[in-house]
């Protein structure tokens, strides 16, 4: 549904992007990450036709984003992290507007903006100006219009910023339910919302693409190991030595000592859980064992690697 090849944008002698390229399948949400400045919205205004690539090809529902640009325009929503909204009409007459500019029939024109409404929750405010409305609203009415013509793409800058921890639930559930019904690329800086949302992620640091695929398959790429927390009063040394002992534990990493109980990261290989050999050595070595849990791996914590990993690589190359 979305075909990025080798995409290139220069502004004079910056540039944004090189040699971008990854896809996205129908019906699929995708999360599109990056640190501030590495290209995320540079590629989404080229997939939304809103500026040219400076070399490359991308496709969007089948067409050409260059030489298809008004074709691509018509199956696509697009939510821009600023959303340009008309702050003197209503939200109903907004839409309405919206609607007639994508190409929606007179007579499916009320149904699509009370659905749109309806799923975005502004129903209740559809008969105020734009401009009362809080940020919170206008970016839900944002969102209704992107969703108005029923697109088969919809192309997601930061969709929840501005919201309340319960708007924020709301829109994560109604983007979680666009799958399968629409294709969606959704760029944010939450990424635990990524995580709840999206089945794939993209990441791009400095105009690159650096890592991608479905999370748990980059989990296991950049955390081959499983990792246990353990906190036991004992001495620091025979505990950390005892642990490493133990059949398949590659690594022990002392996190915080309080009032003499140790906290350690346990890390083994995949798929070995050596919480049962950690209660043995406790128990015959007399040690209080407070605390014995598996820990799992976030996809912070593989973004962090994945860009911090880039950055290490880039200062051993220089001279």
């Amino acid at each position: 549904m979305i075909e990025v090849q080798k995409l290139t944008k220069h502004y004079g002698p910056v540039t944004a992007i090189r040699d971008v390229s990854f896809s996205v399948g129908p019906g699929e949400i995708v999360g599109f990450l990056g640190p501030n400045g590495a290209g995320k919205s540079t590629t989404m205004r080229i997939l939304a036709c809103f500026m040219p690539a400076s070399s490359g090809t991308a496709r969007v529902a089948g067409y050409d984003v260059f030489r298809d640009s008004l074709e691509v325009r018509r199956r696509i929503g697009y939510l821009p992290e600023s959303v340009p909204l008309y702050a003197d009409l209503r939200v109903a007459s907004y839409l309405d507007f919206v609607a007639e500019v994508k190409g929606v029939g007179r007579g499916e024109r009320r149904r699509r903006v009370a659905e749109a409404m309806e799923r975005c929750l502004v129903t209740d405010v559809q008969n105020r100006l734009i401009g009362k409305l809080s940020k919170g609203y206008r970016q839900r009415v944002g969102l209704a219009q992107a969703i108005i013509n029923d697109p088969d793409v919809l192309i997601l800058d930061e969709p929840t910023i501005g919201l309340d921890p319960k708007q924020i639930t709301e829109i994560r559930a109604l983007i979680k339910s666009f799958a399968g019904r629409h294709t969606v690329i959704l760029s944010t800086h939450i990424l635990p919302e990524v995580s709840m949302v999206c089945g794939g992620v993209v990441i791009i640091n400095k105009g690159s693409i650096v890592a991608q695929g479905p999370i748990d398959t980059l989990v296991d790429q950049f955390f081959p190991t499983s990792r246990v927390e353990v906190e036991i009063v004992g001495p620091a040394a025979a505990v950390q030595d005892g642990m490493r002992r133990i059949d398949g534990v590659v690594s022990v990493q002392e996190l915080a000592t309080t009032n003499g109980a140790g906290r350690y990261l346990v890390e083994s290989g995949r798929g070995r859980d050596v919480r049962g050999e950690i209660f043995q050595l406790a128990a015959q070595q007399r040690w209080g064992l407070l605390e014995l849990r598996r820990v799992g791996t976030t996809l912070e914590e593989v973004f962090i690697r994945v860009v911090a990993g880039e950055q290490a690589g880039e200062e051993a190359a220089a001279p």
